[in-house]
């Protein structure tokens, strides 16, 4: 098949970000899309995500044609354990993706949970507002409720608050509460704003106990609450806006700006009855 790009375009985005903010896979995943040939703009297949889509360009994948962009959209799940969060599993394990009601659009993850997490999961449908909420610089509290095998100290619960690096890979500082001892096993409640793989299950090993249930409940405003297993929850528009300043359209939305007002002018002073008000000074001289 012929692999041909066609003359890239001056003005728009690059294709990878048309395609997620287009709901159709993450810009990693689109740039390896296009290098297997699956997509075509104009009629021809490319084979480099260094091109840029105008409005007047015509995008298939899988030679299906790819729509204008919806409007960005969030939605709260309560993620399951024993589900992977990608969209295939190369061991043919039961996907995060697979589970979702099928009304729901195509939608990607912000973040992971891995195989035997569970808990709060966002998904989104742009890939612009799935990127921004996982930059480290968005700086968003994640907290867990952690069940230990065991009991932790607070000196090495310590450790964990003051960072700890495991096997060459520095943590930052936790958050980390002691909540109660349950038989054999203890609750811990965890706060991070980095969210590297595994984190809190690696650094509980480094000060010698093992996680045997992690739930996420909160990704900075949003909170799993009462949300059913399994169960999906829609942000509303308002609060989206109000939370990340996002726009209907997807642009961020600017603040408005402060109008200088001025100043009000003093009330004039009635004189006491029967007085006679102050006369003026003539042009050229001062008043008394």
């Amino acid at each position: 098949m012929e692999k041909t790009p066609p003359p890239p375009s001056p003005e728009g985005d690059r294709i990878a970000k048309v395609l997620s903010r287009a709901g159709i896979a993450s810009r990693r995943e689109a740039e390896r899309m296009i290098a297997e040939g699956r997509v075509k703009v104009n009629g021809k297949v490319i084979d480099s995500p260094a091109l840029n889509i105008g409005p007047g360009d015509r995008v298939l994948v899988d030679g299906k044609p790819v729509g204008e962009p919806d409007p960005p959209r969030l939605w709260l799940y309560h993620k399951p354990a024993g589900l992977v969060t990608t969209a295939k599993d190369e061991k043919d394990r039961p996907t995060v993706f697979g589970a979702l009601p099928p009304e729901m659009p195509r939608v990607m993850s912000v973040g992971r949970l891995d195989l035997n997490s569970e808990g709060l999961l966002l998904l989104t449908n742009d890939g612009a507002l799935k990127r921004r909420l996982e930059l480290p610089s968005t700086g968003w509290l994640r907290r867990y409720r952690v069940r230990i095998n065991g009991t932790a100290s607070e000196a090495s619960l310590e450790r964990l608050r003051a960072g700890i690096e495991v096997e060459g890979v520095r943590y930052q500082p936790m958050t980390v509460t002691f909540d109660r001892q349950q038989g054999a096993n203890a609750w811990l409640t965890v706060g991070l704003r980095e969210g590297k793989n595994r984190e809190i299950r690696r650094a509980m090993e480094a000060i010698g106990v093992t996680v045997n249930r992690l739930i996420r409940v909160s990704y900075g405003p949003f909170q799993l609450g009462n949300l059913a297993e399994g169960a999906v929850e829609e942000i509303k528009q308002r609060v989206l806006r109000d939370q990340l300043g996002v726009a209907p359209e997807g642009a961020t939305a600017r603040p408005k700006p402060q109008r200088r007002r001025k100043p009000l002018a003093a009330p004039e002073k009635t004189p006491p009855h029967g007085a006679k008000p102050p006369r003026k000074a003539p042009s050229g001289r001062k008043g008394p």
